[in-house]
């Protein structure tokens, strides 16, 4: 069983396009930003000068107060990173930019939990870590957490740190009281009173704005003038990677320092661990886009963080010795590997258990609101990925658990469009007081901890909730697509210019929409779809990755476009992403 699935064209706002076209931007190119909100060409400019201005960050001049007073005493400073993609890219801009603005390499320190021994942000055994494994620090910095982090901040404080808090979640929420941890400072879009414009800056968006408020006080205090300032552009390709990574909307200002950070990456300019990695995922630099970012480079630094260290992420990001990244990079690219088998085994068991769930009698054959799996095997540290198929498939609020090694249920949950799921956790929270240990999270990703025995009332108390909040057409999969694609737009040309823009959350790469005629279709690879068909008059070739179903031989096909290499000739290939 797989979701209903509508397929809805995006409406044109005619008299954006137009502007747009006259501005330079080709027709294809003026329609799809047009589709997309953009009304002048002003708001495509990726120039550095037009981001958002850091002093709308709340707290964010008293975090370059702080640094920069840590720098000037020549204190310690150890970074509190986070185990994903964001939090490594931001532990190392940290890093990296803390040392161009003056601070004392060997003063400069960090640590990153483990998902299975320590679980998320700065916990009181992250403090005693910090102080056990260097130079005793001053200062605490997290990176991509801490906004939630109350006992540790806390702990820290009673240990006689400083705790300098940079995060992008949303706050703890106790008895419907938004509650802060007692930071020196903290700087995070989404806390009470931050009138910043962009809420969807990710973890490494935020330390790189905290960075260029430093800088600012820096020169304020006359440790050097604009004219010989550090550059702190030389960051960007790290800011663009943790970006996409996380999956934050690309809003202007997130467009614009992603922009930034592929032109450096094309330019041959990216940091070592960042060109590593392109090289271990087999790709090309040259052409590097976001979906590079999002699909090839954030997957093999995020496996670290599931089955392994982060610290080997990090370490890849933080090396200037190419050799010495490669090498890391492909340990990142081997325990990807190994992360895909591992994947692949709890899909297939996930699926299985979801099949079973769907027999019941009871559901009239159709999915419940929402989803929740529980495998006592599962690997802790894949369960989100296995939750995010299982959404794809069923588009329902899904869960996964697993038992940690505390023997406590770890679950990692996706979400649809119209269920908060961090906003759902907190009322099953207050309807079920003792049922969350802890949780945490977004409105489409959320994390949560229940007791051994916690699974049955879990299931029931988010069905519960999805039921009150979600009717049937928000259970219904919609695809917004571009429409039907002129036949002039099918040449390397064109899809070369769409690659090299910025698409990515809640600013989607184009997707269009014709009626086919199959010609032939078969099976490659044992689970992809390899067609010949009939669009416009013109034969076509087409890959559906992972659909092995046999299709009908017409209906309206969702793709979009990609270049197929092969023995130096270049054509252009449809992927499916639906048929209807």
């Amino acid at each position: 069983m797989s979701a209903k699935l509508n397929l809805i064209q995006r409406e044109l706002a005619p008299r954006a396009a137009w502007a747009l076209e006259q501005a330079g931007l080709s027709p294809l190119l003026a329609q799809l930003f047009a589709t997309r909100g953009v009304k002048s060409a002003d708001e495509l400019d990726d120039g550095l000068a037009r981001l958002l201005p850091p002093s709308g960050l709340k707290g964010i001049a008293d975090a370059a107060r702080l640094l920069a007073d840590c720098i000037e005493a020549q204190h310690g400073i150890c970074i509190v990173a986070d185990y994903d993609c964001d939090g490594a890219t931001a532990c190392t801009v940290a890093l990296r930019g803390l040392a161009l603005l003056g601070a004392r390499p060997d003063r400069l320190g960090y640590v990153v939990p483990d998902r299975a021994i320590h679980g998320y942000g700065l916990t009181p055994a992250i403090v005693d870590l910090a102080l056990a494994q260097g130079p005793r620090p001053d200062l605490l910095m997290t990176v991509d957490n801490g906004i939630a982090s109350i006992a540790g901040v806390a702990h820290a404080k009673a240990l006689g740190l400083k705790v300098l808090v940079t995060d992008h979640h949303l706050p703890a929420i106790f008895d419907g009281i938004t509650e802060l941890p007692d930071a020196a400072a903290i700087v995070n879009p989404s806390q009470p009173g931050c009138l910043f414009e962009s809420k969807n800056l990710a973890g490494v968006g935020v330390a790189f704005y905290v960075l260029l408020a430093l800088r600012s006080e820096l020169r304020a205090r006359g440790r050097f003038d604009a004219s010989n300032q550090p550059k702190l552009d030389g960051l960007l390709d790290l800011v663009a990677l943790g970006t996409v990574a996380d999956v934050v909307k690309l809003d202007a200002n997130n467009r614009r320092l992603v922009a930034q950070g592929l032109k450096r990456m094309r330019a041959g300019r990216a940091h070592a661990g960042v060109a590593a990695l392109f090289s271990a995922a087999g790709r090309n630099s040259a052409r590097a886009n976001a979906f590079d970012l999002g699909f090839a480079l954030g997957p093999r630094i995020n496996a670290a963080g599931r089955l392994s260290d982060m610290t080997l992420g990090i370490e890849c990001l933080l090396t200037d010795d190419p050799g010495r990244a490669l090498d890391l990079a492909k340990q990142l690219d081997a325990i990807n590997r190994e992360r895909r088998v591992i994947e692949a085994d709890m899909r297939e068991q996930a699926e299985f258990k979801l099949d079973a769930l769907l027999q019941d009698p009871r559901l009239n054959g159709e999915p419940p609101p929402a989803l929740a799996i529980f495998e006592a095997e599962f690997h802790e540290g894949v369960v989100g990925i296995i939750a995010s198929r299982l959404k794809d498939r069923l588009h329902r609020p899904t869960f996964v658990f697993a038992r940690g090694a505390d023997g406590q249920l770890k679950g990692s949950g996706r979400s649809i469009a119209g269920f908060h799921l961090r906003d759902a956790l907190d009322l099953i929270s207050k309807r079920h007081p003792d049922l969350l240990k802890k949780f945490g999270g977004h409105a489409m990703a959320a994390g949560c901890t229940l007791a051994d025995d916690g699974f049955a009332s879990f299931e029931a108390a988010l069905r519960q909730v999805a039921g009150e909040w979600l009717d049937a057409g928000a259970l219904t999969r919609t695809l917004r697509t571009d429409g039907p694609l002129a036949a002039e737009h099918f040449n390397p040309v064109s899809v070369r210019a769409l690659e090299e823009q910025v698409w990515g959350q809640a600013f989607e790469a184009p997707l269009f929409c014709d009626t086919v005629e199959i010609i032939s279709q078969r099976i490659v690879g044992e689970k992809h779809m390899k067609l010949r068909l009939r669009q416009a008059g013109q034969l076509r070739d087409a890959i559906w990755f992972g659909h092995s179903e046999p299709l009908p031989t017409q209906g309206q096909m969702a793709y979009r476009l990609s270049l197929d290499e092969y023995q130096g000739q270049q054509r252009v290939q449809m992927i499916v992403e639906a048929m209807v």
